[in-house]
């Protein structure tokens, strides 16, 4: 019996969660392969990957939001709003080098409204971002009704379509390859990350600490703001179209992902792998539901439920593993 549990030592260092996203990811993938013709291919992995990107950059931000005890759920409407500011800047012939910039500058100046109504009037940043994920969203009928801007720079549409070179790795993965690790690295290796582990865990006792819990709580709406931006811009490039519907729904999603991906809604507590495992395994759960010919009112029913799913498992799957954790520990004072 003893032998039984010696593993638990080695696999006790690790987050047990995060074993579990995996072990799901490597079920689903498998079954993908094994059951669902033309999954496992270099073209639909290229698909999975691309349709992938504006989320994968929405993950970012919304992680560390969360586990200050925030939550931003206008990420999908300011993406949409930038990719109307950006198309509406490209057809007025602003050349790219200037077009780029004031679009990110513009999602954090929408992210800073956000951070200012929440960190310095005190409001919740659960009604703030629900009611500017309808005035944003608003804001960009505004700008272009109904209509579209489908006129994009060569540049532009060869981004969104095109791999990197001699690879199947879509370009619009990129600029989530370029960030993640700077916000891992930021999240659990800084003195910055720890401030934000310390903001989630006890805001009053970090408030005491000395941290300034307004002018951080800020940054990262703003933060949020230039990531969703950028999430925009890839958007736009991927479809070559810029709506104001664009990622109708997406906060979802994302919301899915971080909470899935181990992230506590209570705050003080999370880490980026988990959210990445949660990432590859919605959108392989997707792929299949849509290799399936699952509608996409199917797929947000499916969604729903893993996000309820996640929140259950969360909080019973610890107290398990704990529980096997002290059966072991007492089998091995009893030996």
């Amino acid at each position: 019996m003893m032998n039984f549990f010696r593993p638990l030592e080695f696999w006790r260092r690790l987050e047990f969660w995060d074993m579990l996203l995996a072990a799901a990811c490597l079920v689903t993938i498998g079954y993908g392969i094994l059951f669902v013709p033309n999954f496992f291919t270099a073209f639909n992995l290229s698909q999975i990957a691309a349709s992938a990107s504006e989320k994968a950059l929405l993950i970012l931000p919304m992680t560390l939001l969360i586990i200050v005890r925030e939550i931003d759920l206008s990420v999908a409407s300011i993406l949409a709003l930038t990719s109307v500011v950006f198309g509406l800047l490209v057809q007025a012939s602003v050349p790219l080098i200037l077009a780029l910039p004031l679009t990110i500058a513009a999602g954090g100046l929408l992210g800073a409204f956000n951070g200012y109504l929440t960190a310095f009037l005190g409001l919740p940043s659960l009604v703030v971002t629900l009611g500017t994920m309808a005035m944003y969203r608003g804001i960009g009928y505004i700008f272009l009704g109904t209509g579209s801007v489908n006129v994009l720079p060569d540049s532009v549409t060869d981004f969104g379509i095109d791999n990197i070179a001699g690879t199947d790795i879509p370009l619009t993965i990129v600029p989530f390859l370029i960030l993640a690790p700077l916000f891992a690295i930021v999240l659990q290796r800084t003195p910055t990350g720890k401030r934000l582990y310390a903001l989630g865990g006890n805001p009053m006792a970090a408030l005491y600490s000395g941290i300034a819990a307004r002018r951080l709580t800020a940054t990262l709406f703003v933060l949020s703001g230039a990531v969703c931006a950028t999430a925009g811009i890839v958007y736009t490039a991927r479809l070559s179209n810029a709506r104001a519907n664009n990622a109708l729904g997406m906060e979802l999603d994302v919301i899915t992902i971080v909470l899935l991906g181990g992230v506590s809604v209570f705050g003080g507590k999370g880490r980026l792998p988990g959210v990445f495992l949660a990432l590859i395994l919605l959108s392989a759960i997707r792929n299949l539901l849509a290799l399936n010919q699952v509608g996409g009112d199917a797929q947000g029913m499916v969604i729903g439920l893993i996000l309820i799913a996640s929140l259950l498992l969360g909080n019973y799957s610890k107290s398990l593993f704990e529980l096997i954790q002290t059966y072991a520990s007492f089998r091995k004072t009893e030996a």
